[in-house]
């Protein structure tokens, strides 16, 4: 028996040895996995559509900077305790729900007003929708045959899944999917530009290559899409190979950029239903109260991970009142250090808090 876990150790050792780092294993290992799934999906790659070879290299390419960014960033020691608790937890009963708000309704960006949230519904769900009809057709997992008899044939990983109607319903909103999106997309992203330019606290803290560049992006990727059915419908192909390769660059260059940039939240959103849980399942079993006024403002569990993440990066916040900075709940944690600063009473110092009654 000891000599089968030891053995295993040495094979797990010899297994992450062969790789530079974490990223280079998980790399590694996707790329693998969708070179099986085309080698299924093209049957033995015998049906590759060139003509979207570039989205397949953008796509690897933004898969490699995805790999990169998240694996940096899951490196963190606070990111590793929501991983690590994040995952124990995902079996909850409450974890469909919160799914459901944090990722298909957006319920949390409700409550900031309804404008914020038709905007955020309309780029998030017009890139979802984009990105599963793009992906599936770039790597060939997903294709269309025509027959003689005027219907089309949906194969899906090799396997003729559906027989449609060429002027049928399911296979105009299959054709015109992406129209769809880019116009979903065209719209939410004139409403946030709209909000970004003309409210002043938004054009003060706006940056141009972080905020303004992601959504420019977005809104010359959904226009060339469309331009694209434009012409071929109404002028009847004209200047169609120049857009589609204008088309295929802005796509490219936008999912190179994407995970280095503010579009890298896309991604990374269901790391939010493991935050919620952490929160929710430690904040059932005990709540910490802060030292000064005694209200509970978080969980045990949490002021403990804050404290011991604090050491690790050697930024010890231990007072001299004998306490932990992490102890105390927001509006006294300022009051405290207002008074140290200032020589007053913490009970003297009066504090209002500017967001106290915002929603969301």
């Amino acid at each position: 028996m000891q000599a089968n876990i030891a053995t295993n150790k040495k094979l797990g050792r010899s297994v992450n040895h062969a790789f530079a780092s974490h990223f280079a294993k998980s790399m590694f290992l996707t790329v693998v996995g969708i070179a099986i799934l085309m080698f299924i999906g093209t049957r033995m790659f015998t049906h590759i559509d060139l003509n979207l070879y570039g989205y397949m290299v953008g796509t690897i390419v933004f898969i490699g900077g995805f790999f990169y960014r998240f694996i940096a960033w899951g490196e963190r020691p606070p990111t590793k305790i929501i991983i690590k608790k994040g995952l124990k937890l995902l079996l909850r009963k409450s974890t469909p729900k919160t799914a459901v708000n944090h990722l298909a309704i957006y319920d949390f960006i409700r409550n900031r007003g309804l404008y914020r949230w038709v905007q955020h519904i309309l780029i998030g769900w017009g890139c979802v929708l984009a990105c599963l009809v793009t992906f599936p057709l770039v790597f060939s997992w997903m294709y269309f045959t025509m027959e003689e008899n005027g219907y089309y044939t949906i194969v899906l990983f090799g396997m003729n899944v559906m027989h449609v109607k060429a002027e049928g319903i399911i296979a105009w909103f299959s054709y015109n999917a992406l129209n769809i999106a880019a116009i979903m997309v065209t719209a939410g992203v004139c409403m946030a530009l709209y909000r970004r330019l003309s409210n002043m606290q938004a054009r003060a803290e706006q940056k141009f290559m972080y905020d303004f560049l992601p959504l420019y992006l977005l809104l010359f990727i959904s226009i060339t899409g469309l331009l694209l059915t434009f012409q071929n419908i109404v002028l009847h192909g004209w200047m169609q190979p120049q857009m589609s390769l204008i088309h295929q660059f802005s796509v490219i260059v936008t999912l190179i950029y994407l995970p280095f940039g503010k579009l890298a939240h896309i991604p990374f959103r269901p790391m939010s239903v493991f935050a919620r849980n952490y929160r929710e399942h430690y904040g059932e079993q005990h709540m910490k109260e802060c030292k000064v006024c005694g209200d509970h403002f978080v969980s045990v569990e949490q002021s403990n991970d804050v404290i011991q993440v604090l050491g690790v990066n050697d930024m010890e916040f231990n007072m001299q009142d004998g306490f932990n900075l992490a102890e105390l709940c927001l509006p006294c944690r300022r009051k405290y250090r207002i008074s140290r600063f200032s020589g007053f009473a913490t009970h003297q110092v009066k504090v209002k808090e500017a967001n106290q009654n915002a929603k969301g």
